[in-house]
């Protein structure tokens, strides 16, 4: 009995991870990066929806890329912030900060994409997905590192813990 209440208190305690900050151990770290996974697969989604619409509407691609990417920045901003970090930061400071590194993707995105498509002949479309996947692993570092950490001195409540965070 006693050691099945130390195990359930164990389970709702958070520990610190790899880069020493508050978690719920490696269940927190794998349902944070389903998280990622999930909510980023509807960006992308979002993102190529409306890349592929633009192309057809005879956008050129760099201008289909780049507006596709202000739809999918924003859906991503909203879902990373609530669904995966569930940060609790200041929304203004945060937005921009989010806003100013996926633009840095932004720009390496369009210089991949000319690249496989004026260089190496491929299709808008299958380029688009080629360097998905740098974007991808990118993005997902600069939120995690920069954007969405957990401010210093951060002390997550049993609420928390339980992943009952309250958004503000």
């Amino acid at each position: 009995m006693k050691k099945d209440l130390q195990q359930k208190l164990q389970t709702l305690t958070p520990s610190m991870d790899s880069q020493g900050e508050m978690g719920h151990g490696p269940k927190g770290s794998a349902q944070e990066a389903i998280s990622y996974l999930l909510t980023g697969g509807a960006t992308t989604l979002v993102n190529y929806a409306a890349y592929l619409a633009l192309l057809h509407f005879k956008a050129g691609y760099l201008a289909a890329n780049t507006i596709a990417w202000v739809f999918a920045v924003a859906s991503a901003y909203v879902t990373n912030r609530i669904f995966v970090f569930h940060s609790r930061n200041q929304i203004g400071k945060e937005l921009v900060s989010f806003v100013s590194m996926r633009f840095l993707t932004l720009l390496m995105e369009n210089m991949l994409l000319a690249f496989f498509i004026q260089y190496l002949q491929l299709s808008p479309a299958l380029s688009k997905i080629v360097v998905s996947f740098a974007t991808v692993v990118a993005n997902y570092a600069v939120c995690k590192c920069q954007i969405f950490r957990k401010p210093a001195g951060y002390q997550p409540t049993l609420a928390t813990a339980k992943g009952e965070e309250i958004h503000e």
